[in-house]
């Protein structure tokens, strides 16, 4: 199949030949479908903005989105930015200006500025406590107005993926960009990862553009898109040394004719990119702490703070620096962004409960992420991976410049080595969202298949185009708990990972509207798996028994996956409905209850 690829390059020169000839009747033609390749982006993008408003409205907070949101809250009303420091500001602040326009009640006496101290659950539970139900909708909001992120997104793959290879490869990346269901459970809410997906692709498209054309326009762009995706999360401060290393390959490997003039005149400009991601950030946090002084820290993790022999209860703010030369150093961040790393790295020195294909342990697998990547990414997108890895070995001339590839594929592996290396726990695949858009446009050169006549490679494009896309629309709206057929969809999915891959708190209201259209399903029995009490949205339950007994119940699946194994005795039931994919309804019988009992070497309950 590839050997024809030089065949189908001739018949393009020759075609393009035919048109210059054809002169002025042909010249319409590019204009038409022009026209009409506008026209199919902007259907493409109000689909997307439409899957996610959708998906907004319909789901419950998750268990980070009120924290997100009272945290957001409380930078726009004090200015300070303590809680939730573990990530940037720019997203949840973002999404509380659009909350704040339905004048939310707030509650902050359980804030704290303790750099030991994560107050943002606390200050959360507050806020829902003061606007009960209310604050669904508030989060729902907030939710709304983070939507054109995902937008931006989608468009900066379209642009960069047509630039590169051509525009049926624009279209393709839009296509996979917006029905991916990755990005679509996670843009419709107001966590920092979709939009740190969004702004990394912009910033990361700004600094190539630069590379191609050095001049002061593209300069001030990258600084600005490079300030802003730092300020979604510190996971992309690897730009910081990743893009002058890029820069140094770009033009060593062009190196005839650089003069040393041009050479230090694009290193100036490259320090002005840095320097003005730097400002950028600082200037999000207001320039709070600033500049202060290294050795004026107190930190908790042992890699910024030194050994401690601390327990978990008693964290003493230590510097590994102090004494040191170093400490005499200003560090150019805001105080709560270097605060912010120090605690996250701290949470993976402690290492958390992680759970993978049934097992339990503390700490992680370096081969958590690759593992959720090849069961949560549609099976047509990694056919699609494989036709361009396939594409580039077999016929190099035609898998694009080199170098334009290594700008999309390095920040890919870097997060990706970067992300797998912190084992202390493994969670969420939503960590490395952010390198989806990057992979996504990479992929798109096999649209080229179009554009050279290879109507076999362009058929299987097709086929894995739509079995991506279709296998997405089949599990929405419930695109948070998406698993492909490699597994037998989401059905399956507990069975090998948990937490936000398939259960965050979601389904809580379509629990609700599936108990008020079965008022037979009473009294109810409920373990759910959010941050908040179900009651909020008005149902009425109690507790799950620790063992087999009649009645209604539902549960998160997380509830009956979780270390504790204390309703783990579920899985010998068959649910009798399903709210999403994430909460398991079940009626036992005192039969199907006494069955369970005898295999687990209980008494059975006598009859009544």
């Amino acid at each position: 199949m590839w050997d024809s690829w030089k065949k189908g390059a001739s018949s393009v020169r020759a075609k393009r030949a035919m048109i210059a000839v054809d002169g002025g009747a042909a010249a319409a033609c590019p204009r038409k479908h022009a026209r009409c390749g506008r026209a199919l982006v902007v259907a493409l993008l109000a689909t997307h903005g439409t899957l996610l408003g959708w998906g907004a409205w319909s789901h419950s907070p998750t268990v980070n989105e009120p924290s997100h949101l009272a945290s957001g809250l409380s930078h726009l009303s004090a200015g300070r930015f303590d809680l939730y420091r573990v990530n940037p500001p720019l997203v949840r602040t973002w999404a509380a200006v659009w909350a704040a326009c339905l004048c939310p009640k707030t509650d902050w006496s359980r804030y704290s500025t303790s750099p030991q101290d994560r107050r943002e659950a606390a200050v959360a539970l507050s806020f829902l406590k003061r606007n009960g139900f209310r604050s669904f909708r508030l989060v729902t909001a907030a939710r709304l107005g983070c939507i054109p992120l995902s937008l931006l997104g989608g468009y900066v793959c379209f642009r960069w993926a047509s630039e590169v290879h051509g525009r049926p490869a624009g279209l393709m990346a839009l296509i996979i960009w917006s029905f991916s269901p990755n990005v679509i459970a996670h843009a419709q809410l107001i966590t920092p990862d979709a939009g740190a997906a969004a702004l990394g692709v912009a910033a990361a498209y700004a600094f190539w553009r630069w590379l191609k054309c050095p001049n002061w326009t593209w300069t001030l762009t990258a600084g600005l898109a490079l300030g802003l995706a730092e300020l979604t999360k510190t996971s992309w401060t690897v730009l910081f040394l990743l893009w002058p290393l890029l820069w140094a390959i770009w033009r060593y490997s062009n190196r005839r004719g650089l003069s040393p003039r041009t050479c230090s005149h694009e290193a100036r400009q490259l320090a002005a990119i840095l320097l003005l991601g730097l400002y950028v950030i600082n200037l999000g946090y207001g320039f709070e702490g600033s500049f202060k002084r290294l050795g004026d820290y107190g930190f908790v993790s042992q890699t910024l703070g030194g050994p401690s022999d601390d327990t978990q209860s008693r964290i003493r703010p230590r510097n590994r620096f102090a004494g040191s030369w170093l400490s005499e150093l200003p560090v150019p961040l805001p105080e709560n962004y270097v605060m912010g790393i120090d605690l996250q790295k701290r949470d993976f020195e402690r290492g958390f409960p992680s759970y993978l294909r049934g097992e339990w342990r503390t700490g992680g697998w370096w081969y958590y992420y690759l593992y959720a990547l090849a069961i949560k990414v549609p099976l047509g997108t990694w056919m699609l991976a494989l036709l361009a890895i396939g594409m580039g070995l077999s016929q190099r001339g035609y898998a694009g410049n080199w170098r334009d590839e290594l700008v999309l594929l390095s920040p890919i592996f870097v997060m990706l080595t970067l992300v797998s290396s912190q084992t202390g726990f493994n969670h969420h695949l939503r960590y490395i969202l952010p390198v989806f858009p990057l992979a996504f446009i990479w992929m798109s050169k096999v649209a080229k298949a179009f554009e050279f006549g290879h109507n076999r490679l362009a058929a299987v494009v097709v086929l894995a185009i739509a079995w991506s896309v279709g296998s997405s629309l089949w599990v929405y709206p419930h695109s948070l708990s998406y698993f492909n057929e490699l597994v037998g969809g989401p059905k399956n999915g507990d069975a090998h990972v948990l937490d936000s891959n398939i259960d965050w708190g979601q389904d809580l209201l379509y629990l609700k509207c599936w108990l008020d259209e079965h008022g037979e399903a009473e009294p109810l029995h409920l373990a759910f798996y959010g941050l908040y009490d179900a009651g909020i949205a008005g149902i009425e339950y109690t507790r799950p028994p620790t063992e087999p007994r009649p009645g209604w119940h539902a549960l998160s699946v997380n509830k009956i996956r979780s270390r504790s194994h204390e309703y783990e005795y579920f899985l010998r039931f068959e649910p009798v409905a399903m709210a999403g994919y994430s909460i398991y309804i079940y009626h036992v019988t005192l039969d199907e209850a006494n069955r369970v009992r005898r295999e687990l070497g209980m008494p059975e309950l006598p009859a009544t």
